[in-house]
């Protein structure tokens, strides 16, 4: 997709197998069956983003990695295909020169580093919510070992943000808090046109018909609520995108409250 004179392009690294409890206890196991259609189940992509904006190559989010991760209720996490997707674009390791994280989730940060605890991406600085980095590599957030040791290791291209900040022209990381203590979306803007990658602050847009349904993963789901509520009032008038929404497609929030794929 093109955002004025930035280039946007979708990639799934993988598979998220959701159940209604996902999004509550209290989400009966029958609900919905028109979105949790194959064995009371959910498939959605795990969703990152390529963007190119002038001189950069930035990649939003980095996926599950070559990994997996089961989950209650028979949801699991499959990961392992951005690279598939990023070859078919004529990008490799080398080529990314920004990684946005939008949080420190297993499948959001999964290519960073190897499991000796090296950069996959050798050029690119890291940019995350400092809030993130906090909860996860230095408190009590889980997170895998190779994964911790890599953002401790490799401190001189990070940028760990306490406020909104412009990554490059067109593009700026927003802090967004509430699925994780330092979640940020990324906002584009060129010419007279927008775009919000929401990362996991809207999981996907079932929820804007079932403001109730949290998200299995919200740190804090009062803060979370709040943001997705936010969000939804920007989305009236700016298409965005989260890493889970199926086909990873566009839409906005029409006059009627629906969502509208684009």
């Amino acid at each position: 997709m093109q955002v004025g004179g930035i280039r946007v392009d979708a990639i799934s690294d993988g598979t998220f197998t959701v159940h209604p409890k996902y999004f509550g206890a209290d989400v009966p196991a029958g609900a919905r069956p028109e979105f949790f259609a194959r064995d009371h189940l959910a498939w959605m992509p795990i969703g990152c983003f390529l963007v190119r904006a002038g001189d950069r190559t930035i990649l939003v989010d980095a996926g599950m990695g070559p990994d997996q991760d089961e989950l209650p209720h028979g949801m699991r996490l499959v990961g392992g295909q951005l690279f598939a997707g990023l070859g078919a674009l004529g990008v490799g390791a080398a080529d990314i020169t920004d990684v946005v994280i939008t949080h420190f989730h297993t499948d959001h940060i999964g290519w960073l580093f190897d499991l000796a605890a090296e950069p996959v991406f050798p050029n690119a600085e890291l940019w995350y919510g400092a809030a993130d980095f906090e909860y996860f590599v230095t408190g009590p957030g889980d997170i895998r070992p190779h994964l911790r040791d890599g953002f401790l290791t490799h401190r001189s291209r990070q940028h760990s943000l306490t406020q909104h900040a412009v990554v490059t022209p067109g593009v700026t990381a927003v802090l967004t808090p509430g699925h994780t203590p330092g979640h940020l979306c990324v906002s584009l803007a060129s010419g007279n046109e927008s775009l919000l990658l929401l990362g996991d602050a809207i999981t996907c847009p079932i929820q804007l018909a079932e403001p109730t349904w949290h998200s299995f993963g919200d740190v804090d789901a009062p803060t979370a609520d709040r943001t997705r509520r936010s969000l939804w009032q920007q989305l009236r008038t700016t298409p965005g995108v989260g890493a889970h929404f199926p086909s990873l497609t566009t839409g906005k929030v029409n006059a009627a409250t629906e969502w509208v794929a684009d």
